[in-house]
């Protein structure tokens, strides 16, 4: 439980810095596309503005997953040993691909913006764009993997091993599934923080372009991939009760199996014991309209299946509600902003503005809650139904893990409560005004540089 304990608190840590700076390379990339195209001042401004704040997030991530490798080592030889033949070379093509391909452009892209051709500069952005999908691309199959195993042999020595060809192994039955569902996830996390930023500047100056110009790009994207989001996840949910039926259930808190129609229970209190939700509110068939697109369509319940097998279901069931009721609070804000859009009063709704900062944690908040859901859901297994949890850890001793666990819960607060501390102060910051037109000239020319990252014409005129 303490090996679990101190894995979940690093991995909840790390997720939020990969889940920023998957969607804010991309944004990157985006702004300064528009601005090499467009030549307008205030893309030069909002890239250089969020460029410093990817450049932390993005430290933070790599320092917070180095963690993550060692625990697999000392907390969990046993599952190392075991499943290492198919972890271990999904996870050095994650480096080899990946990490090499953000590393050896992150300094172009950081440094270069005077030193090299704009469209070298362009391209050392993309490549670290596209380096952040293709890490999440093998780290999300290796965790597809373990949920859904597929592709695998059982060697004399008890490891999983590859039963022939590898892409049965990385394209998984859940692969495809997850890998859509968390890059959209990480795209909203970015549009929602972004949006935040811009709408807290509009609060105090709502005529600063760049302020403008952000909120604008993070409620398009808010209202036009929380649909597809929604869409996703279900799809996602569909392929989970085909391959893992026993999490579903306990996301829904279905106990008692329905014959003719499950309900959607949207709030109660699951009690596993007596196998039933306390106080429950739900809506009654809507369950099987979600689950199978069936008023009528059966279900099973948890206690078809043994409870040896059932995850911690109150756990699983909010965490899910969460992260649900979130994205329809995305969706919400999405539609809203169309609204104003079409009025003409986006820049001007104050509350719209403070709506906005509310929910600019809202994609960490629910990355996480998902997280947990997919996690705890999996249990009482690492390799679903076949490798359980309390066969993986390692044979240490109680006090190690706890004396380590303490450790980590004082360094991370320490070193990234700091982190985050002077991410809010760069947010803090107003970006800066103007829309110079840089037409086709130079980085230079254009007034960019190093020291101050701002269009000097820009910020001459105002």
């Amino acid at each position: 439980m303490l090996a679990r304990i101190q894995f979940a608190f690093t991995v909840s840590f790390h997720f939020i810095f990969p889940a920023i700076s998957i969607g804010l390379a991309s944004f990157l990339a985006v702004l300064e596309g528009l601005w090499l195209k467009t030549g307008k001042g205030v893309y030069a401004n909002l890239f250089r503005y969020w460029l410093k704040i990817f450049a932390v997030v993005f430290g933070m991530g790599v320092v917070s997953g180095v963690v993550l490798s060692y625990q697999f080592g000392t907390n969990w030889s046993e599952f190392s040993y075991r499943a290492g033949p198919i972890i271990g070379p999904l996870m050095g093509y994650e480096v080899m691909t990946a990490f090499f391909l953000e590393a050896g452009f992150l300094g172009v892209m950081l440094f270069g913006i005077n030193k090299v051709g704009r469209r070298l500069h362009f391209f050392a952005t993309c490549m670290v764009a596209l380096g952040t999908l293709i890490s999440a691309t093998w780290i999300l199959s290796v965790n597809s993997w373990m949920q859904t195993p597929a592709g695998y042999a059982i060697n004399d020595a008890g490891q999983f091993v590859p039963a022939g060809s590898w892409w049965p192994i990385v394209f998984n039955p859940s692969f495809p599934y997850r890998l859509v569902h968390t890059v959209l996830a990480a795209f909203l996390t970015t549009a929602f923080i972004v949006g935040a930023v811009g709408a807290w500047h509009l609060l105090k100056d709502r005529t600063n372009p760049g302020a403008r110009k952000m909120f604008s790009m993070a409620m398009w994207m808010a209202a036009l991939v929380t649909p597809l989001q929604i869409v996703a996840g279900d799809q996602h949910g569909l392929n989970t009760l085909e391959h893992q039926p026993v999490k579903v259930l306990a996301m829904e808190g279905d106990y008692q199996p329905s014959p003719e129609g499950a309900p959607l229970i949207l709030f109660g209190f699951p009690d596993s014991e007596e196998a039933r939700v306390r106080y429950e509110v739900a809506i009654p068939k809507l369950g099987s309209l979600i689950l199978k697109h069936d008023f009528d369509a059966p279900l099973p319940g948890l206690i078809d299946f043994p409870r040896d097998q059932w995850p911690p279901v109150p756990i699983v069931f909010w965490s899910f509600r969460i992260m649900v009721g979130l994205g329809f609070a995305m969706l919400a804000i999405g539609l809203w902003s169309l609204v104003t859009r079409w009025r003409g009063t986006l820049y001007d709704s104050r509350w719209m503005h403070r709506a906005a900062v509310v929910m600019g944690p809202s994609g960490l908040v629910a990355v996480i809650a998902g997280w947990v859901t997919t996690e705890v859901g999996r249990q009482p297994f690492t390799v679903y139904g076949l490798m359980r949890t309390a066969e993986s850890h390692s044979p240490l001793a109680a006090p190690a893990v706890a004396a380590s666990l303490i450790a980590f819960v004082v360094v991370y607060f320490f070193v990234f409560g700091a982190g985050i501390y002077y991410l809010l102060r760069l947010m803090s910051k107003p970006p800066q005004r103007g829309e110079a037109l840089l037409a086709n000239q130079p980085h230079r020319a254009a007034g960019i540089t190093p020291a101050s990252g701002v269009d000097a014409a820009s910020s001459k005129g105002g």
